[in-house]
């Protein structure tokens, strides 16, 4: 049913459900979740763009992305080959900041932590999020997850939207994405079919606990001015 509803569905619906979370002395945050290469920063990064506009930015970007573990950790762990796998990221710590944005329990700015694609590192304190951000958006695999420190995730969420994208274009996208920053040809699709893939099938299973489904495959989205 979830589905058959995001189908019928636009950019600017989507627009106007994810302001609809803001509501008076409350800070909401939207969680974006799906497979590796199914759209979720991208539609994420609309959303933001097109919800603050030319105005004063009431809505930030947190990604889940910058709670990747280092690959000195990731080496020390041996877990460095699984890289993107859901015990290669502190989701403690993930947790934690989402509670502190959901209580709004400091006067200033509070400072996430961002991951450069290039070195494939997170970047500590990379993010700020202003306390006239009223809405916050954060993306990634694993915000339905009911294992470990990855259950507390879920209760920091206002909604939960699962992005869904048509498999061979997911695994096409994730391979030039693989090839962009680095990879050989062979390389890229053998991590997209492996450890991506596992990965993919784990997120696959949350897909019910969503508020939302939304289709990316053919969701109109506004060209970047």
């Amino acid at each position: 049913m979830r589905s058959e509803e995001a189908r019928s569905m636009t950019f600017d619906d989507l627009l106007e459900r994810a302001a609809a979370l803001v509501r008076p002395g409350h800070r909401a945050i939207l969680g974006i979740a799906g497979g590796p290469g199914a759209g979720k920063t991208t539609l994420a990064a609309h959303l933001v763009r097109q919800l603050n506009g030319d105005g004063p930015a009431w809505v930030a970007h947190v990604p889940m992305d910058g709670f990747h573990l280092a690959d000195v950790e990731l080496d020390r762990l041996g877990r460095r080959d699984r890289k993107g796998a859901p015990d290669t990221f502190d989701a403690a710590g993930y947790a934690a900041l989402l509670r502190r944005l959901r209580e709004e329990d400091d006067d200033g700015i509070v400072y996430a932590p961002g991951f450069e694609r290039v070195l494939e590192q997170p970047l500590a304190g990379a993010i700020a999020v202003p306390r006239t951000a009223r809405l916050v958006i954060t993306e990634g695999n694993y915000l339905l997850l009911r294992e470990g420190a990855w259950a507390r995730v879920r209760a920091q969420l206002d909604e939960v939207w699962f992005c869904e994208l048509a498999e061979e274009e997911r695994i096409r996208r994730l391979v030039d994405r693989h090839e962009e920053f680095g990879k050989d040809h062979d390389t890229a699709v053998a991590w997209a079919l492996g450890t991506d893939q596992r990965n993919a099938d784990l997120v696959a299973a949350t897909r019910e606990r969503a508020d939302l489904v939304v289709q990316t495959t053919g969701l109109a989205l506004p060209a970047e001015s």
